[in-house]
């Protein structure tokens, strides 16, 4: 039996705009996560919270492990960071266990641990998905063809700060706006007909509105990304990375996104989507 496992788990976009905690897709960015059965285990909130979870629906006997994490997916970005860590650890306890969970089941701990599952579902499963607060999902892979170009500030936005700012009702017109473009952009990926995205599917009202004054220049960075030629545009996940798809030239459309947000600090990444999701390999 292995004592040390390796757990790749991809970076995500969640929201998509006005998919509010339901949409979301696995990028090609990662972290991996190494879990070995260790004496030596140092006390971690999150790690604890989710051995705790894992440990108690496997009704696994529990025993002592530490892990480390490296990659390309930075801490309170709106890029999944917290499900790369939960996601796995989960995976890698449940192989150090002998897999007595199914992935099915591994996902919707993460879910719950994470309070909503807009980011899980696609690092788990990779691709395109919709999931609801139950932790059912809908799922399809996304073509190599559309292009994400990601804008990443260098400051964090706390997804707890960001939920903050949210009010407790909106307006009626609002709700319509919303839900008829979370709708346009799930057809619109499952026809895998990305032509039919457009820089209104992605409006929202839901949160967007809200959080913009904790990524200045949001709006700015969109719209510049849009001339460029991107299809369109949002904040990924609760901030503070600027998330356009293109199915053009991305060059252009990272150039402005930066040009317009001003700070040479920021970094600009181009991906495209990770339709594997979580990954495992033993050592």
């Amino acid at each position: 039996m292995n004592d040390s496992v390796r757990v790749r788990v991809p970076a995500t976009s969640a929201n998509i705009g006005p998919g509010f905690d339901a949409l979301g897709v696995a990028l090609r960015l990662a972290n991996t996560v190494t879990v070995r059965r260790s004496s030596k285990a140092a006390p971690d909130a999150m790690a604890d919270e989710a051995a705790a979870a894992f440990f108690g629906a496997s009704k696994k006997k529990p025993f002592r492990f530490e892990w480390t994490i490296l990659g390309d997916v930075p801490r309170s970005r709106g890029l999944g960071s917290s499900v790369t860590v939960r996601l796995g650890l989960l995976h890698g306890l449940n192989r150090l266990a002998r897999a007595p969970l199914d992935d099915a089941a591994l996902y919707h701990l993460c879910a719950k641990l994470e309070g909503h599952p807009d980011n899980a579902a696609p690092a788990a499963f990779g691709g395109f998905t919709v999931a609801r607060a139950d932790g059912s999902y809908l799922r399809c892979p996304v073509a190599a063809r559309l292009k994400f170009v990601l804008l990443i500030p260098d400051f964090e936005v706390r997804t707890a700060d960001a939920r903050r700012v949210l009010p407790k009702q909106i307006p009626f017109a609002d709700a319509v706006l919303s839900t008829a473009n979370t709708a346009a952009i799930t057809a619109a990926f499952f026809a895998r007909d990305y032509g039919a995205l457009s820089a209104g599917c992605f409006n929202d009202g839901l949160h967007q509105p809200y959080r913009a004054p904790l990524v200045p220049g949001l709006e700015k960075v969109i719209a510049a990304g849009g001339k460029a030629g991107a299809q369109g545009g949002w904040l990924s996940g609760s901030g503070s990375t600027i998330a356009c798809v293109t199915l053009g030239d991305a060059q252009p459309v990272a150039a402005a996104m930066k040009k317009a947000f001003g700070s040479p600090s920021a970094t600009i990444v181009t991906t495209t989507a990770d339709n594997r999701g979580v990954a495992i390999r033993e050592d």
